[in-house]
């Protein structure tokens, strides 16, 4: 009897360990020699023998060998095609693709610069509603022919304009109604070089014909002569362009105007102005008390170093220590720690676009030009000089009349200015 399971037979089963139906045991059989494959193709799997049956224990005649899992000589099948890193492209041997780096950097990029452009014209139209172009330049009559380069008329008023009374206090500012010029000075920007040239408000100056800002009425020269900052006070900014023109022949492209709270909310801003002072001064009125030495002044204090005439025997003196703040203000502003962190320039901006005014044909990109000159002056790209002096009288400064026509006629050519100032 065939104990079998059905469909199996001792002579299927013989030469595979699996017994035999005879009740004699079998006898000792040789084991098989295996004959392992040749190395499988570079990035393949190898060759699988079959699990087959042959006409004994040899060597595999019937042409199919004998089976080897290849796991004695530590051989893993699956190493090349569809593994991690394989050359399909796979990744962690999931089949999920592997990250296009180069892709995802692209897109980044982009994003970052879709992001800066929506930044920078959002600010720019913020800030261009927010400057007061008021003053109109097309009501100052008899004007001078332009030359080459650009002319700025930088002014630093007295205007308390929406200070608190703490703010007066605080900045010794004083109450006094209206607005006055505290200190004037002309940019020049041109390709041989910037110059900055302060203009004392004490000089002696003569009133020339003018078109009232306000009435439109025409009012003829005099010959009256007076001190610069009286042209303000008498007209405003229409009158002291005009002024300025008549006394120099140089034409003034641009206005730019500033008051006390707006000078000292842009050094609060950016955390205060760097100043070497070279000597220790006090003045009770401007509320200054320096001593000498490398310092950063805060608005209050900046506002009190600009404004200091008490202490120096000369106006020309406190107009030297203006052009060296503003320089080193306009440095502190136009830097990439500034321009680009809006925690800074929001503030920055907001603080001076308060109490800024300038002509209506200013836009922003000449107010950023007249920054960055400012700053290339400070940085030793120009020359910074007081107007020249020939004496004084009456206590008004006289203003040396060969050398101001030489000076205008350099900048009129944009030549390297080589008069030497006060």
């Amino acid at each position: 009897m065939n104990d079998w399971p059905n469909g199996w037979s001792e002579d299927r089963n013989r030469g595979y360990g699996r017994g035999s139906g005879s009740a004699q045991p079998e006898g000792a059989r040789a084991m098989r020699h295996v004959q392992r494959p040749s190395a499988p193709p570079q990035g393949g799997v190898p060759p699988q023998p079959a699990y087959g049956h042959d006409d004994g224990y040899g060597n595999g005649q019937d042409g199919r060998g004998g089976y080897d899992s290849g796991y004695s000589d530590g051989q893993v099948y699956g190493g090349g095609g569809q593994g991690q890193g394989g050359d399909d492209g796979s990744y962690g041997g999931s089949g999920r693709p592997a990250p296009d780096w180069r892709r995802r950097i692209k897109i980044g990029l982009i994003t970052f610069l879709v992001v800066v452009l929506v930044w920078g014209v959002g600010t720019y139209f913020w800030a261009s509603s927010q400057l007061k172009q008021e003053v109109d330049l097309s009501k100052v009559i008899d004007r001078p022919a332009g030359g080459e380069g650009t002319n700025y008329l930088i002014v630093g008023s007295d205007s308390r304009e929406g200070m608190s009374k703490e703010e007066k206090q605080k900045l010794h500012t004083g109450s006094a109604d209206g607005k006055r010029t505290d200190s004037m000075m002309i940019l020049h920007v041109g390709d041989s070089g910037n110059t900055m040239i302060s203009l004392p408000r004490d000089s002696d100056v003569e009133i020339p014909s003018f078109v009232g800002s306000e009435s439109g009425k025409k009012f003829p020269g005099q010959g009256r002569h007076t001190k610069l900052n009286a042209a303000y006070a008498e007209d405003g900014p229409e009158l002291l362009v005009r002024t300025i023109e008549a006394n120099t022949g140089l034409k003034i492209d641009h206005y730019a105007e500033i008051g006390f709270g707006g000078f000292a909310g842009i050094v609060d801003a950016v955390g205060g102005v760097e100043m070497n002072i070279p000597k220790a001064f006090r003045d009770k009125y401007s509320g200054a008390d320096f001593e000498a030495g490398k310092q950063t002044l805060n608005g209050q204090e900046a506002l009190a170093f600009v404004r200091t005439r008490h202490a120096f025997a000369s106006d020309l003196d406190r107009t030297k220590n203006q052009q060296k703040f503003l320089s080193a203000l306009a440095s502190q502003v136009a830097t990439p720690g500034t321009v680009i962190n809006p925690f800074k320039l929001y503030p920055t901006m907001s603080a001076g676009l308060d109490t800024l005014i300038v002509d209506k044909d200013m836009g922003l990109f000449d107010l950023a030009e007249m920054f960055w000159a400012m700053k290339g002056v400070s940085g030793g790209e120009g020359k910074s000089m007081n107007m020249p002096i020939s004496g004084s009288s009456g206590g008004n400064l006289l203003w040396d009349k060969a050398k101001v026509k030489q000076l205008v006629e350099q900048l009129n050519n944009d030549e390297k200015v080589t008069v030497e100032g006060s």
